[in-house]
């Protein structure tokens, strides 16, 4: 039994064999099989210069699924802020929280959202990686354009993702909820939730700390076909692990034929381990010790498997066991 609220991180992957335009299609059919399926939320990444992952604007994909839906609510997980002006940032979130009333999130990263520097560079017209306390200043900028420039009534509810202690600060520090990134860097997610507790100061945004935590998670009937539903996301990931990111999204077949190294299989497994793959009562096990451990608000599941109908069907059966 899992008591807290269940919502999905879209990370828009291009599968092998079809076109980016085929991606977009499908998002509006994925937010409206999970608001029927009654998940709470869906948020949208940010990247760039990707074969494998579409470069979609997070607000154009809030805008688009929000117009399609009635009720789930929507949003950036995040946009990246080093990528765009604060005031640009804060004009698109409060434009479409005006059109979508408490139903949009505008949830706030620090990463270049492409590991190709070039790409980086022209992001950002020519500027190098982002301080600390410019990144600083960015979100606290977008906030207060928010409130003071745009002031369009209706305000996106405002988070700040983190994959480490240094962001889980400044969220704490900003009086802000949120979001870590447990998918990425699970070996962060205590001592980050530990200084976001002890330092969080209370605001207009966030009157208490409030997570949300971000798990891979594959279910499927056996563990058998969860493991294959999972498999071109570890071609993926062992890529990274090589310092390879121009590759495209494989097929479940082209994945089970990878040959992966040893190091690279162990790697996976203890990743695995920490996240939620499997049968349902294995992955519902595993998000219910992960929500009691680290005492998160919410569970955002991030289900990257090839096929549309094979996602939608992980999200209903951990709906169905999950009891949430």
């Amino acid at each position: 039994m899992i008591d807290i609220p269940l919502s999905a991180l879209e990370v828009a992957m291009v599968q092998t064999g079809t076109r980016a335009v085929d991606t977009l299609r499908d998002t509006a059919a994925f937010a409206q099989e999970l608001e029927r399926l009654g998940y709470h939320r869906i948020w949208y990444a940010e990247h760039h210069h990707s074969p494998a992952i579409g470069a979609f604007p997070p607000v154009v994909l809030t805008a688009h699924a929000a117009a399609s839906t009635s009720g789930i609510r929507l949003g950036s997980g995040g946009v990246l802020a080093p990528n765009h002006a604060p005031l640009t940032l804060a004009e698109q979130w409060g434009t479409l929280a005006a059109l979508h009333e408490d139903r949009i999130d505008l949830g706030i990263g620090r990463g270049p959202g492409t590991f190709d520097e070039a790409i980086a560079r022209a992001l950002r017209r020519g500027a190098g990686p982002t301080t600390d306390a410019e990144y600083r200043g960015d979100v606290a900028a977008v906030l207060a354009y928010l409130v003071d420039e745009v002031a369009l009534g209706p305000l996106p509810e405002p988070w700040l993702l983190a994959s480490s202690t240094e962001g889980a600060a400044l969220a704490a520090e900003l009086g802000l909820p949120v979001a870590l990134a447990h998918h990425i860097r699970p070996e962060n997610t205590r001592a980050a939730l530990e200084r976001y507790r002890a330092a969080f100061t209370p605001s207009r945004w966030c009157e208490r700390p409030r997570v949300l935590l971000c798990v891979e998670t594959v279910c499927a009937e056996t563990e058998e076909e969860a493991q294959w539903r999972g498999g071109p996301m570890n071609v993926v990931k062992a890529g990274l692990l090589k310092g390879v990111s121009d590759m495209s999204f494989p097929t479940p077949a082209q994945a089970a034929a990878h040959p992966f190294t040893e190091q690279e299989r162990q790697a996976l497994a203890g990743f695995r381990a920490q996240q939620a793959v499997g049968t349902p009562e294995t992955v519902v096990r595993r998000l219910a010790r992960l929500a009691a451990e680290t005492g998160a608000d919410e569970l955002m599941l991030t289900t990257p498997v090839y096929d549309l109908r094979d996602r939608v069907h992980s999200y209903e059966l951990v709906k169905k066991y999950c009891g949430a």
